[in-house]
């Protein structure tokens, strides 16, 4: 599973990536957390607000942070 935490590195995008970390952690599911903060890359998304979050190439989230919880249920769909 690959999943992608897109933004510039504000604490919003910050807080989304250690809370994905945690989610995939807990779960014990094997997946690539990847930060993107490449600005190109994150417009290819169609992304206008960060921070957002991309699982397996779709997504998922974005313009907020939402919690562990929520992750762990888009990561388990």
């Amino acid at each position: 599973m690959e999943i992608k935490v897109l933004g510039t590195g504000c604490t919003k995008c910050k807080t989304l990536e250690k809370q994905t970390n945690q989610a995939v952690e807990e779960l014990g599911i094997n997946a690539d957390v990847i930060k993107v903060e490449d600005i190109v890359e994150i417009m290819n998304y169609n992304i206008m607000a960060t921070p957002a979050l991309v699982i397996n190439g779709k997504v998922v989230v974005k313009g907020k942070v939402p919690s562990t919880t929520e992750i762990k249920e888009f990561l388990t769909k």
